[in-house]
């Protein structure tokens, strides 16, 4: 819900949030659309391709918003097909429709919908934003998800630098202007500009805790590989980092207990060496050829 306009009397709306996820990437991009009409949905998808480049492929369920912007664009094309050259009629979108009633089939959207609906419900709470506060709110979201860690980016032992999702877009990982840190402020003594800025910042500290535990393999019962080893890139637990901000550094040295399993480690990070336990240290996942 947000607000029509800022003071008193103003109305509350509904909007919704179209996602757009990489199939390949993993790269997030939200849209705030007005209605669930396909009208709505083909101007989110004509600003999606606007500023990200022309997908081949696009996979979603059957929502009726789907299916009627489809329908929508093969008509157009089957009408102007004489007209169109015969490169553009080629070059047109190909819809993908998951089977009615599967929404398991849709796991990698639905994992990207839960990222951002279910920290984002909690971190909005009443908070009635209006149109262009709830866009800039979601678009520093997707900032943020697109800071995520995924792999090393390179197998040199001096490189503490992570592949993100950011390098697949800008050829970068994602950076902000600073800001002044808002979480223990009052909200009641914020001004509208400063309460967006403490939204970023509830959203960053739920959601960057949940996905560096999600990072932490529970090998527990399982088997007792050891889940260090020396030079990996790691992810370390800090509290009270700012926004798209990621501890990360390469383990130098394990100190393997009387049973032989490691549950310490030095960690060479940009400021120096520190000492973390296992509980503390979330190894990034190395993918290879093979594997």
């Amino acid at each position: 819900m947000i607000a029509s306009r800022q003071g008193r009397g103003c109305r509350l709306l509904k909007v919704y949030i179209c996602i757009f996820v990489c199939f390949t990437t993993k790269a997030i991009h939200l849209e705030l659309v007005g209605d669930l009409t396909s009208k709505c949905y083909l101007l989110a998808l004509r600003r999606f391709i606007s500023r990200r480049g022309r997908p081949l492929n696009i996979y979603s369920d059957n929502g009726s918003s789907f299916v009627g912007g489809y329908n929508d664009l093969s008509k157009f094309l089957k009408t102007n097909c004489d007209s169109l050259s015969e490169s553009l009629a080629n070059d047109n979108l190909n819809f993908h429709f998951i089977p009615a009633y599967t929404p398991h089939f849709g796991g990698l959207w639905e994992a990207g919908v839960k990222s951002t609906k279910y920290h984002l419900l909690r971190v909005l709470g009443n908070c009635h934003l209006t149109y262009e506060e709830l866009y800039t709110t979601l678009t520093q979201i997707e900032a943020i998800l697109n800071s995520r860690p995924l792999t090393p980016l390179s197998s040199d032992p001096a490189d503490l630098m992570p592949l993100t999702p950011g390098h697949f877009l800008i050829g970068r990982t994602f950076t902000s202007l600073p800001q002044s840190d808002q979480q223990q402020n009052s909200t009641s003594s914020l001004t509208r500009y400063e309460r967006i800025e403490k939204l970023r910042q509830h959203f960053w500290e739920r959601w960057s805790k949940e996905y560096v535990s999600e990072l932490q393999q529970r090998t527990k019962w399982r088997s007792n590989t050891d889940g260090l080893q020396l030079n990996s890139l790691v992810v370390i637990k800090e509290d009270n980092i700012p926004p798209l901000k990621w501890k990360l550094g390469r383990i130098v040295a394990i100190h393997p207990g009387r049973d032989g399993i490691v549950r310490v480690a030095d960690i060479k990070t940009s400021g120096g060496i520190i000492r973390r336990a296992f509980s503390r240290i979330c190894p990034l996942p190395v993918f290879n050829d093979s594997g």
